[in-house]
């Protein structure tokens, strides 16, 4: 699907200058722990068969989990804890950290110990590493895309159910910055919102501004609009932003000088890595982008055994 979509990323590559510096928020341990732990058990059941019947308790082993493709890395710790939970004993060692770019070929992390352990491990730890990586590679894309406007690329709450926190986290590791967590930190006035509200107050948008406002004092609020003339009626009421839906750039223009910067203006819908650059260009603070959990590629990426190592 995602290639679909965006047809151009097998051919766009990220360079080295790509690199974003770790991100300052990180994946909360415990409820990496949890999912890891779930995840484990879904995977292992009531063990790996295959490896206790072939492969000695004793026999120990190296091997380096590489990249094969151009990415931004993006789940590095949840790897290794996949590692932990399964064995402490075990070595980890990342060679790059998350927000860093690779190249094919290029090693992540290396690990050392009981070879029934790695392979117990191998297909949890790379199913993060690859969602991860791949949604901050995404992201990273649409980054460079927009420069060098001074454009927020934004994520939405279009996640994996109870991957949420780190596919948030990888949109950080590419560069980009997370919009509201949930429902509980934000009030975003959306469509279905306005037409409940309409069908008792007659279609005024700025009253309902000022009812979110009056509720939730100091938390953001910001209202979706389709129109010119819905923009106009919520700018009164001095919203935080103003989310304009699936509007082209021609009308985006419009509703950013319309605005006058009396709000934060974020543009969503339709929105692709061909026109990003043209919507960027109209002026708007931010551009949301669902794509970027719901149809990122997953890394390509491998783990191998390292012969000199065991």
């Amino acid at each position: 699907m995602a290639m679909k979509l965006f047809p151009e990323e097998r051919n766009t590559r990220l360079t080295a200058d790509a690199t974003h510096p770790h991100p300052s928020v990180i994946p909360p341990s415990p409820d990496c722990r949890a999912l890891v732990r779930k995840a484990l058990r879904e995977d292992m059941g009531s063990g790996d068969i295959t490896s206790n019947a072939l492969v000695s308790p004793r026999r120990q082993a190296g091997a380096v989990i590489l990249a094969r493709g151009h990415y931004v890395v993006s789940g590095v710790d949840v790897a290794r804890t996949v590692f932990r939970e399964l064995d402490p004993r075990l070595r980890f060692t990342a060679a790059v950290p998350d927000g860093q770019f690779v190249e094919p070929d290029q090693p992540i992390a290396r690990l050392e110990g009981r070879a029934r352990s790695i392979l117990a491990g191998e297909r949890t730890a790379l199913n993060f590493l690859q969602r991860m990586t791949g949604i901050a590679s995404l992201t990273a894309h649409f980054v460079e895309k927009v420069k060098p406007h001074p454009v927020i690329i934004l994520d939405t709450r279009k996640t994996t159910p109870l991957l949420r926190t780190l596919e948030k986290y990888a949109v950080l590791c590419g560069g980009g910055a997370n919009h509201r967590m949930g429902l509980y930190d934000r009030v975003l006035i959306k469509d279905n919102h306005r037409r409940l509200w309409s069908a008792e107050h007659r279609g005024d948008l700025g009253a309902a501004v000022a009812t979110a406002q009056r509720q939730y004092p100091g938390i953001l609020i910001e209202v979706e609009v389709e129109t010119e003339s819905e923009l106009a009626q919520v700018l009164d009421a001095a919203p935080d932003w103003i989310l304009l839906d699936n509007m082209p750039p021609d009308r985006l223009r419009r509703c950013v000088a319309l605005a006058a910067g009396r709000c934060q203006i974020e543009a969503s819908g339709g929105i692709t890595l061909d026109n990003a650059a043209e919507i960027a260009a109209t002026g708007v603070q931010a551009i949301s982008l669902g794509c970027l959990s719901h149809s990122a590629p997953a890394a390509d990426l491998s783990l191998d055994l390292e012969e000199n190592l065991f």
